[in-house]
């Protein structure tokens, strides 16, 4: 089990003992009947007036980890990592005790009976359900490494690919309407550069009056000097039904970075712009999101339909965002909308709506 974080997630291991992915049960969820941590049962127990999200379908991180990959792939942002929904089963998950009962009664009549009973009863642990996401390495929480960006400049050239990372994370989460991001919960990877570029006729080890920004400047940058690069983990806490208008509004928490202040570049446009502006694209979103969803014994068309309804309102918003060149923070403070489909026979009618409450508690 992964010490972190207010649910039952655990790390998956291949026969080299190297870590290969997170698995997060449907069942230990933080709101999940066998989470093990124990702050959210305090949390019912203490504060159930504000438990959970009211804005969220409960126990439906999972698809909702699955989902946000889902977009990542359709828009070929390549920030989330490849992420499934599997059934799994071992011994260190939580269950039920009467389950461990039943299977140490199982095996007993195994061992006891080999040849008659044991030959009819399962000894195996009942599967689980939930999110399979693909470990990255090489990474740190997004909090910590820009930190230490404070202190150690980037080089041009990797600043304009960290910018162009960082708008992909805004689209991802500004279409799944991600309730959960804070700047502890996305990665960054930074692969710090060797200088071999070619130097622009001066001598930076003899210029110690430059700052670090112009010694860069002297320098050519090669695709091998560097990268950065954003995973964009910890998606369970987003497509919500409606948009936030209760107690908080979960606000994105990078809309208060200096780089959302920076205008949409043109390749983020070129990238997802056409794609969001085409009613096919969009549809086959839906659709492919609805196949997911689907596998919920849960599930729900209508409450479905509206997580889809909040989703194109987003849609709409970054389109005449990325349009109009507006920054992300711009784009986060437009009019929530939603946008409902209607059939009428063969035909599909569309209706706008915007939020007509907002949240006691702003900016929370």
């Amino acid at each position: 089990m992964i010490s972190q974080g207010s649910s039952g997630s655990y790390f998956i291991r291949n026969t080299d003992s190297e870590i290969i992915s997170v698995f997060k049960p449907k069942d230990e969820e933080p709101y999940g009947q066998l989470n093990p941590k124990w702050t959210k049962w305090m949390h019912k127990i203490c504060c159930p007036c504000c438990f959970g999200r009211s804005c969220l379908v409960p126990n439906q991180g999972y698809l909702s980890e699955a989902g946000a990959s889902i977009v990542d792939e359709k828009l070929v942002l390549d920030i989330v990592p490849k992420t499934k929904v599997v059934h799994l089963a071992s011994e260190v998950f939580h269950y039920h005790a009467n389950d461990r009962m039943k299977i140490r009664m199982r095996r007993f009549a195994t061992e006891q009976w080999p040849t008659t009973i044991g030959k009819r009863v399962s000894q195996d642990l009942p599967l689980k359900v939930g999110s399979f996401q693909v470990f990255v390495k090489g990474y740190k929480d997004a909090e910590v490494q820009l930190e230490e960006f404070k202190s150690d400049v980037l080089p041009p050239h990797l600043e304009r690919a960290l910018q162009l990372e960082f708008e992909r994370l805004v689209v991802l989460d500004y279409i799944i309407r991600n309730t959960d991001r804070g700047n502890d919960n996305w990665l960054l990877r930074y692969e710090e550069p060797t200088i071999h570029g070619e130097l622009n006729d001066v001598d930076i080890s003899l210029d110690t009056s430059r700052s670090e920004e112009k010694r860069w400047s002297l320098i050519t940058p090669s695709e091998e000097q560097g990268s950065v690069k954003i995973a964009a983990i910890d998606n369970g806490l987003a497509f919500p039904f409606k948009h936030p208008d209760e107690w908080r509004t979960y606000p994105f928490y990078w809309a208060w970075l200096p780089m959302a202040k920076i205008p949409f570049s043109e390749e983020t446009k070129t990238l997802v712009l056409d794609k969001l502006k085409d009613h096919e694209f969009v549809q086959g979103l839906v659709d492919d999101l609805r196949r997911l969803f689907k596998t919920d014994k849960g599930y729900d068309q209508s409450t479905f339909d509206k997580q889809m309804a909040v989703m194109r309102g987003q849609i709409l918003n970054l389109t005449n965002a990325l349009e109009n060149r507006k920054t992300p923070w711009q784009l986060v403070n437009l009019p929530p909308v939603t946008i409902e489909a209607i059939k009428e026979g063969r035909t599909r009618r569309f209706i706008q709506k915007f939020r007509d409450r907002t949240p006691f508690f702003k900016g929370c």
